[in-house]
């Protein structure tokens, strides 16, 4: 019986006869397979959090506007005439019921109009005279640095 354990031993290929020794080495494998997991899916949702309606925007040397305010109001108008809030598209004359639902009456609010360079100046000045009209003061134009 001595030497069945002696056999069983040995099959075992422990160095210190037998004895349980903890291994001292971590597995990083997986640890790298999450992270590139996680690399790819942030590289692939980045583009998708640009907000808004694109826009061709004309060039200005105008400063960057400080943000004052948390959230802005982006007023979008594109060269089909369209004008969004955020991405919801407005029809005619709901504009101004619309931002004073989302303001919640706050005049002090800042508001962001983004046009596109290819409109008429007088669309793009109609929907800031609506939006200013309607007792909006911090109203501003969003042109791309050159």
């Amino acid at each position: 019986m001595a030497g069945a354990l002696a056999i069983k031993s040995k099959s075992r290929g422990r160095r210190s006869g037998g004895a349980y020794r903890p291994m001292a080495e971590i597995n990083v494998t997986p640890f790298v397979d999450v992270m590139l997991v996680l690399l790819i899916v942030f590289m692939v949702a980045a583009p998708l959090l640009t907000a808004g309606v694109p826009v061709d925007l004309p060039q200005s040397d105008a400063q960057a506007i400080s943000d004052e305010d948390n959230k802005p109001i982006e007023i979008t108008v594109t060269k089909e005439n369209k004008i969004f809030i955020g991405e919801t598209e407005v029809r005619d004359g709901n504009l101004i019921n619309l931002l004073s639902a989302m303001t919640e009456g706050n005049e002090e609010r800042r508001i962001y109009i983004r046009g596109d360079q290819a409109l008429p100046y007088g669309k793009v000045m109609a929907v800031i005279g609506t939006v200013n009209g309607a007792g909006f003061k911090k109203v501003a134009l969003i042109s791309e640095a050159q």
